[in-house]
């Protein structure tokens, strides 16, 4: 499974991404005939080496022979599912715009369908944004992750004026991101590169292990003092981490709620360990203003935290999760059965460092054996209890 690694040390935009794959191969020829079939009218992608500290880079210029119009977010919808890109693309680059709109409805306190792009809604920017999930597809790429991202300082000119950087709606579409702020003046981070790094990266932090078969450098359009204006994108076959038994990373996400029904709670927890979560558990908190409310903490295996991610944005009334990396100890642990007086029951085993084991009842095995003898649950944990003192645990491991 081929993975990519954006490595945004002079942070992201567009055109950095599309030039960083530009440069690790993907033809610029071919990305603008498969976008002609978009109706954004006829573009030409130009692609220029340049140099940045002595890198060599692919710099991307988009030439279009009609000036370009300000678009909603329903007009670049219906542009992407009109066109002829295949389903895949097509749902990244709708997930990548859908993140931005979201940022600009709640900037501009308004429906998610009528917020009206300006520079996003610019032909370049689609070409960047639809141009990046051609290079995913076309380069076979099934997962990505990224470096946190140095959010640079000063203001930016813009359709709405003079803005502080990072731009509003960059900073919306990153809550939730790891980012720090950058020592160059200018902005480091557009709402473009913000959109498509929150859509595509699975995590954040330092380069995995991994067989890295291609680099691509992709160029920024200004130059900086203290460091190269480039974008590097690695990608190749990751490496399966080998621990030790008993020792993994896992993923923490977390969030609190003090606005949700808590009937939905229960819900929620089902379909969080639909989503691989390996545990799922439920704090009371208080809150700003002394409002109670419920802190949410889920383990997972990091390859799952951007879905868990997802799940929580979706089932619940949270507008933003914690996420990050622990390693954790862990014992042996087995499925079994044991003997009992109402037959075999399932058991998880755990092994003690000093060998001793123990025996826990699997609450659904448990809850089915009762209801089928129609006696209190208590009985049967009662009956796994005295199996696991009177006999061993035999069976297959889990691990």
């Amino acid at each position: 499974m081929m993975h990519a690694h954006f490595d945004c040390f002079s942070g992201i935009s567009g055109d950095m991404v599309l030039g960083a794959f530009v440069d690790m191969g993907v033809s610029p020829q071919w990305l603008a005939e498969m976008i002609r079939g978009l109706s954004i009218g006829e573009v030409e992608i130009v692609a220029q080496d340049v140099k940045k500290s002595g890198i060599g880079a692919k710099k991307i210029t988009i030439l279009e022979k009609e000036a370009s119009h300000a678009r909603n977010y329903r007009d670049i919808i219906k542009i992407i599912e009109n066109g002829s890109l295949g389903d895949k693309v097509e749902h990244i680059a709708a997930d990548i715009f859908s993140r931005i709109a979201d940022a600009e409805a709640r900037i501009h306190r308004c429906e998610k369908d009528s917020v009206h792009f300006h520079e996003v809604g610019a032909v370049d920017s689609i070409v960047d944004i639809v141009g990046a999930a051609l290079c995913l597809v076309d380069l076979k790429i099934e997962s990505v992750t990224s470096s946190p991202l140095p959010l640079g300082s000063g203001f930016v000119d813009c359709s709405h004026g003079r803005l502080p950087v990072p731009a509003p709606a960059t900073i919306e579409i990153l809550k939730g991101i790891p980012v720090y702020g950058g020592a160059s003046g200018g902005e480091l981070v557009t709402p473009t590169g913000a959109g498509i790094i929150a859509s595509l990266s699975q995590g954040f932090g330092p380069i995995p292990d991994m067989e890295i078969e291609r680099v691509g450098y992709g160029s920024g359009s200004r130059d900086h003092k203290d460091l190269p204006n480039l974008l590097r994108v690695l990608v190749g076959e990751k490496i399966e981490k080998k621990t030790e038994p008993g020792h993994d990373d896992v993923c923490v996400v977390e969030t609190n709620i003090d606005d949700m029904n808590p009937e939905i709670f229960g819900y929620l927890m089902e379909k969080l360990f639909e989503e691989d979560a390996l545990d799922v558990c439920f704090s009371p908190v208080m809150m700003k203003k002394n409002r109670p409310g419920t802190k949410v903490e889920v383990l997972c295996p990091p390859e799952k935290q951007a879905d868990i991610a997802r799940c929580l944005f979706a089932e619940t009334s949270t507008i933003g999760v914690r996420h990050h990396l622990v390693h954790r100890h862990t014992l042996k642990r087995s499925i079994s059965e044991v003997s009992t007086c109402f037959g075999e029951i399932q058991v998880k085993c755990t092994t003690d460092p000093d060998g001793r084991k123990r025996y826990s009842p699997e609450y659904e095995a448990c809850k089915k054996i009762a209801l089928f003898n129609k006696v209190p649950l208590k009985r049967v944990y009662e009956a796994v209890a005295n199996a696991g003192q009177d006999g061993g645990c035999a069976g297959k491991s889990d691990e």
